[in-house]
């Protein structure tokens, strides 16, 4: 039985994008709910929980997603593949921000759209009483659920971001991320996404996005290129992954200890 009193906060994520205000983030694929509560109350704006490079399912997500609710980062849950089942079980286990990868026309992207929409809006499948709707608690959230829903679609060729102005003007993307590293790859620069064609085929993808009327997206472990993407004018970035922190920070402190180690036997 639905509650009058109760309500969900706004996904201010969503609105920041509107509004163009930048984002900061970072990339999860940890995949446990401790490293998620962590990071997630240390003052990212939002968070990518990655369910297509990192071995992530349903239970482990949800988890994460719940050691989430106090932080100060919106979930980003990055789909696997676009595809309606995949994106329904997420939103169902309370997830209101999807980024879909390898979305390459506006078809794909209405696809990706609809499959966030319950009828006649699109397709999502209607669960009563879903942990999105605090187990029935939520009054009308089937009819507006849309609203905080934020839509996110990855291009990562040149063919898609070819297609940028045709995949803005799909209406409910909220924003289009460049993925660096697949872009790379298609351009023939296999694990050099700093190289200048591709460098350059991001700021002109960027510029596009913007100039279309939807935020623009990025990744990078390199704080300086976070700076020149948001200079660029690019609203959502994240600068750097979960892995990534503990990986170098590990490695720091071990290279220093042995450092230290070596210098005092001597």
């Amino acid at each position: 039985m639905a509650h009058d009193d109760v309500r969900l906060p706004p996904n201010r994520f969503k609105a920041a994008l509107l509004d163009g205000r930048p984002q900061i983030g970072l990339w999860s694929s940890l995949c446990s709910n401790i490293v998620a509560e962590i990071i997630g109350g240390s003052g990212f704006d939002w968070i990518v929980i990655d369910t297509e490079h990192a071995p992530n399912e349903v239970p482990g997500l949800l988890s994460q997603l719940q050691a989430m609710v106090n932080g100060t980062a919106e979930p980003v849950v990055r789909c696997a593949w676009n595809d309606a089942v995949l994106i329904k079980r997420i939103l169902d286990i309370g997830a209101r921000s999807v980024l879909v990868p390898f979305v390459q026309n506006a078809e794909e992207a209405h696809r990706a759209v609809a499959a966030t929409r319950y009828p006649p809006l699109g397709i999502r499948g209607v669960s009563v009483a879903p942990r999105a709707n605090l187990y029935g608690r939520i009054p009308n959230y089937h009819g507006g659920a849309h609203e905080d829903i934020c839509v996110l679609v990855q291009v990562e060729t040149a063919a898609a971001v070819n297609e940028i102005e045709d995949i803005a003007g799909v209406e409910g993307v909220d924003g289009i991320f460049i993925g660096p590293s697949d872009l790379a790859a298609d351009l023939g620069h296999l694990g050099n996404p700093n190289h200048p064609e591709v460098q350059a085929a991001i700021a002109h993808g960027g510029a596009r996005i913007r100039a279309a009327g939807k935020a623009a997206g990025i990744l990078t472990s390199d704080l300086d290129a976070a700076v020149r993407y948001l200079e660029l004018g690019f609203t959502f970035v994240a600068a750097g992954s979960d892995a990534g922190i503990l990986a170098r920070g590990a490695e720091k402190l071990a290279a220093h200890c042995k450092q230290q180690a070596a210098c005092s036997v001597k």
